[in-house]
Protein backbone atom coordinates (compact mmCIF):
# COMPACT_ATOMS: atom_id res chain seq x y z
CA UNK A 1 0.00 0.00 0.00
CA UNK A 2 3.01 2.25 -0.16
CA UNK A 3 3.08 2.88 3.59
CA UNK A 4 2.67 1.19 6.94
CA UNK A 5 1.41 -2.39 6.61
CA UNK A 6 -2.21 -2.57 7.58
CA UNK A 7 -3.27 -5.18 10.16
CA UNK A 8 -6.47 -6.01 8.25
CA UNK A 9 -4.69 -6.61 4.96
CA UNK A 10 -4.57 -10.40 4.67
CA UNK A 11 -1.61 -10.43 2.32
CA UNK A 12 0.84 -7.74 1.26
CA UNK A 13 1.23 -7.50 -2.52
CA UNK A 14 4.69 -8.56 -3.67
CA UNK A 15 4.59 -8.20 -7.43
CA UNK A 16 3.75 -4.97 -9.25
CA UNK A 17 0.72 -6.56 -10.88
CA UNK A 18 -0.65 -7.57 -7.48
CA UNK A 19 -0.07 -4.07 -6.09
CA UNK A 20 -1.91 -2.54 -9.05
CA UNK A 21 -4.84 -4.90 -8.48
CA UNK A 22 -4.98 -3.92 -4.81
CA UNK A 23 -4.99 -0.24 -5.80
CA UNK A 24 -7.91 -0.86 -8.20
CA UNK A 25 -9.85 -2.62 -5.46
CA UNK A 26 -9.35 0.28 -3.05
CA UNK A 27 -10.22 2.82 -5.76
CA UNK A 28 -13.44 0.92 -6.46
CA UNK A 29 -14.28 0.82 -2.76
CA UNK A 30 -13.79 4.59 -2.52
CA UNK A 31 -16.02 5.28 -5.52
CA UNK A 32 -18.79 3.03 -4.24
CA UNK A 33 -18.69 4.61 -0.80
CA UNK A 34 -19.53 7.95 -2.42
CA UNK A 35 -22.26 6.41 -4.56
CA UNK A 36 -23.97 4.01 -2.15
CA UNK A 37 -22.69 4.67 1.38
CA UNK A 38 -21.12 2.14 3.72
CA UNK A 39 -24.16 0.04 4.53
CA UNK A 40 -24.88 -0.77 0.87
CA UNK A 41 -21.22 -1.49 0.12
CA UNK A 42 -20.40 -5.11 -0.69
CA UNK A 43 -17.25 -7.00 -1.60
CA UNK A 44 -19.01 -8.34 -4.71
CA UNK A 45 -19.83 -4.81 -5.90
CA UNK A 46 -16.24 -3.74 -5.26
CA UNK A 47 -14.92 -6.67 -7.30
CA UNK A 48 -17.28 -5.85 -10.18
CA UNK A 49 -16.31 -2.17 -10.18
CA UNK A 50 -12.59 -3.02 -10.02
CA UNK A 51 -12.93 -5.56 -12.82
CA UNK A 52 -11.41 -8.39 -10.77
CA UNK A 53 -12.70 -11.78 -9.59
CA UNK A 54 -14.31 -11.79 -6.15
CA UNK A 55 -11.48 -14.09 -5.03
CA UNK A 56 -9.01 -11.26 -5.66
CA UNK A 57 -10.84 -9.11 -3.11
CA UNK A 58 -10.85 -11.91 -0.54
CA UNK A 59 -7.17 -12.51 -1.15
CA UNK A 60 -6.53 -9.16 0.51
CA UNK A 61 -9.62 -8.51 2.66
CA UNK A 62 -11.88 -10.64 4.81
CA UNK A 63 -14.88 -8.30 4.60
CA UNK A 64 -15.97 -4.77 3.72
CA UNK A 65 -14.93 -3.45 7.13
CA UNK A 66 -11.35 -4.43 6.38
CA UNK A 67 -11.66 -2.77 2.97
CA UNK A 68 -12.78 0.54 4.47
CA UNK A 69 -10.11 0.35 7.14
CA UNK A 70 -7.40 -0.23 4.51
CA UNK A 71 -8.75 2.69 2.50
CA UNK A 72 -8.38 4.90 5.58
CA UNK A 73 -4.79 3.71 6.01
CA UNK A 74 -4.03 4.57 2.38
CA UNK A 75 -5.57 8.01 2.84
CA UNK A 76 -3.37 8.59 5.88
CA UNK A 77 -0.23 7.56 3.99
CA UNK A 78 -1.07 9.91 1.12
CA UNK A 79 -1.91 12.76 3.46
CA UNK A 80 1.36 12.35 5.38
CA UNK A 81 3.37 12.43 2.14
CA UNK A 82 1.57 15.55 0.93
CA UNK A 83 2.17 17.36 4.22
CA UNK A 84 5.84 16.34 4.21
CA UNK A 85 6.28 17.72 0.69
CA UNK A 86 4.61 21.00 1.67
CA UNK A 87 6.68 21.50 4.81
CA UNK A 88 10.13 20.30 3.70
CA UNK A 89 11.44 23.85 3.29
CA UNK A 90 9.95 25.37 6.46
CA UNK A 91 12.44 27.02 8.83
CA UNK A 92 12.92 25.27 12.21
CA UNK A 93 10.32 26.21 14.80
CA UNK A 94 7.77 27.40 12.23
CA UNK A 95 4.66 25.54 13.32
CA UNK A 96 2.16 27.94 11.71
CA UNK A 97 3.27 26.93 8.23
CA UNK A 98 2.93 23.30 9.28
CA UNK A 99 -0.58 23.96 10.56
CA UNK A 100 -1.56 25.63 7.29
CA UNK A 101 -0.19 22.68 5.31
CA UNK A 102 -2.10 20.16 7.42
CA UNK A 103 -5.38 22.06 7.06
CA UNK A 104 -4.92 22.84 3.36
CA UNK A 105 -4.06 19.25 2.45
CA UNK A 106 -6.97 17.89 4.49
CA UNK A 107 -9.37 20.26 2.75
CA UNK A 108 -7.97 19.37 -0.67
CA UNK A 109 -8.39 15.65 -0.01
CA UNK A 110 -11.87 16.10 1.44
CA UNK A 111 -12.93 17.94 -1.71
CA UNK A 112 -11.28 15.70 -4.30
CA UNK A 113 -10.57 12.18 -3.00
CA UNK A 114 -13.39 9.65 -3.55
CA UNK A 115 -14.80 8.11 -0.38
CA UNK A 116 -12.91 10.51 1.86
CA UNK A 117 -16.00 12.08 3.43
CA UNK A 118 -16.99 8.69 4.90
CA UNK A 119 -13.56 7.16 5.49
CA UNK A 120 -10.78 9.62 6.07
CA UNK A 121 -8.04 8.44 8.49
CA UNK A 122 -7.76 5.47 10.83
CA UNK A 123 -11.46 4.66 11.22
CA UNK A 124 -13.04 1.69 12.90
CA UNK A 125 -16.35 0.57 11.50
CA UNK A 126 -19.14 -0.25 13.96
CA UNK A 127 -21.21 -3.29 13.09
CA UNK A 128 -24.46 -1.35 12.65
CA UNK A 129 -23.50 1.96 11.12
CA UNK A 130 -21.10 4.07 9.08
CA UNK A 131 -17.41 4.60 9.91
CA UNK A 132 -16.79 6.19 13.32
CA UNK A 133 -13.76 8.46 13.39
CA UNK A 134 -10.80 8.58 15.72
CA UNK A 135 -8.06 11.17 15.68
CA UNK A 136 -5.44 8.95 17.29
CA UNK A 137 -4.05 7.53 14.03
CA UNK A 138 -3.63 11.01 12.54
CA UNK A 139 -2.18 12.44 15.77
CA UNK A 140 0.36 9.61 15.94
CA UNK A 141 1.44 10.25 12.35
CA UNK A 142 1.72 14.02 12.88
CA UNK A 143 3.48 13.85 16.26
CA UNK A 144 7.03 13.14 14.97
CA UNK A 145 6.59 15.78 12.26
CA UNK A 146 5.58 18.43 14.81
CA UNK A 147 8.34 17.35 17.22
CA UNK A 148 11.01 17.58 14.50
CA UNK A 149 9.74 20.98 13.39
CA UNK A 150 9.84 22.32 16.95
CA UNK A 151 13.09 20.59 17.90
CA UNK A 152 11.55 19.04 21.01
CA UNK A 153 10.81 15.50 22.20
CA UNK A 154 7.73 13.68 20.96
CA UNK A 155 6.59 13.18 24.54
CA UNK A 156 3.18 12.62 26.11
CA UNK A 157 2.54 16.34 26.57
CA UNK A 158 3.18 17.14 22.90
CA UNK A 159 1.10 14.17 21.80
CA UNK A 160 -1.79 15.44 23.92
CA UNK A 161 -1.51 18.86 22.29
CA UNK A 162 -1.51 17.35 18.79
CA UNK A 163 -4.41 15.05 19.61
CA UNK A 164 -6.54 17.89 21.00
CA UNK A 165 -5.80 19.99 17.91
CA UNK A 166 -6.69 17.10 15.59
CA UNK A 167 -9.96 16.33 17.38
CA UNK A 168 -10.96 20.00 17.56
CA UNK A 169 -10.23 20.50 13.86
CA UNK A 170 -12.15 17.33 12.98
CA UNK A 171 -15.26 18.47 14.85
CA UNK A 172 -15.35 21.99 13.43
CA UNK A 173 -14.44 20.99 9.88
CA UNK A 174 -17.22 18.41 9.88
CA UNK A 175 -19.55 21.29 10.74
CA UNK A 176 -18.09 23.30 7.84
CA UNK A 177 -18.91 20.48 5.40
CA UNK A 178 -22.39 19.99 6.82
CA UNK A 179 -23.16 23.68 6.25
CA UNK A 180 -21.62 23.68 2.76
CA UNK A 181 -20.73 20.59 0.74
CA UNK A 182 -17.44 22.20 -0.27
CA UNK A 183 -16.60 23.36 3.25
CA UNK A 184 -18.04 26.67 4.42
CA UNK A 185 -15.19 29.22 3.97
CA UNK A 186 -16.09 31.25 7.07
CA UNK A 187 -16.12 28.17 9.32
CA UNK A 188 -12.86 26.93 7.78
CA UNK A 189 -11.31 30.32 8.58
CA UNK A 190 -12.62 30.09 12.15
CA UNK A 191 -11.08 26.62 12.44
CA UNK A 192 -7.70 27.99 11.43
CA UNK A 193 -7.95 30.83 13.97
CA UNK A 194 -9.12 28.47 16.72
CA UNK A 195 -6.13 26.18 16.18
CA UNK A 196 -3.65 29.05 15.94
CA UNK A 197 -4.90 30.43 19.25
CA UNK A 198 -4.70 27.07 21.01
CA UNK A 199 -1.31 26.12 19.56
CA UNK A 200 0.28 29.52 20.18
CA UNK A 201 -0.50 29.08 23.87
CA UNK A 202 0.92 25.57 24.00
CA UNK A 203 3.76 25.64 21.45
CA UNK A 204 5.22 29.14 21.54
CA UNK A 205 6.19 28.75 25.17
Amino acid sequence: MGGVAHPHLRREPVQRRSAERLARILDACAELLDETGYEALSTRAVAARAGVPIGSVYRFFGNKRALADALAARNLDRFARRVAERTAALPPGEWRGLLDAVLDEYLAMRRTVPGFSLVDFGHRIPADGPPAGTGHALADRLLPVVAAQLGRPADAALRRTVLVAVEAADAVLRLAFRVDGSGDPAIVAETRELLRGYLSRTLDG
